[in-house]
């Protein structure tokens, strides 16, 4: 490590300490445009799910969950989704055949409690 390190880190830090922030301010009351193919909250659509469960197969992180509250025959699908478990590689949609799952535009997930990073979709 040269001498010039701690200086120049500290000249940095200096200039970096009077610009503007990088970030966009967001307080929840309007949402930032996104990109067309942003992928944002997972969707899920019930009556076109055949019960395989190759989305929860192909998630890497076990991130979503199929539940069928019916019986064999009458079947009552609904998908769980850990939102604090989801990297939003989008596996789930690309492995299901029958398109049911799909993603939206919706980029807020800001959650106070741990417990409602937990949802039906």
């Amino acid at each position: 490590m040269s001498k010039q390190g701690p200086a120049r880190i500290t000249l940095h830090a200096l200039k970096n300490l009077f610009q503007k922030p990088a970030t966009t301010p967001y307080k929840g009351t309007c949402a930032p445009e996104v990109e067309q193919r942003y992928r944002g909250r997972i969707q899920y659509n019930p009556t076109r799910c055949t019960n395989c469960r190759l989305c929860m197969r192909d998630c890497p992180t076990g991130a979503i969950t199929i539940i069928n509250d019916g019986t064999k025959d009458d079947k009552q699908m609904r998908a769980v989704l850990n939102i604090g478990r989801c990297i939003f590689c989008c596996q789930c949609v690309d492995s299901c055949n029958r398109t049911c799952i799909s993603y939206t535009r919706d980029i807020d997930f800001s959650r106070t409690n741990k417990e409602d990073l937990t949802v039906n979709l």
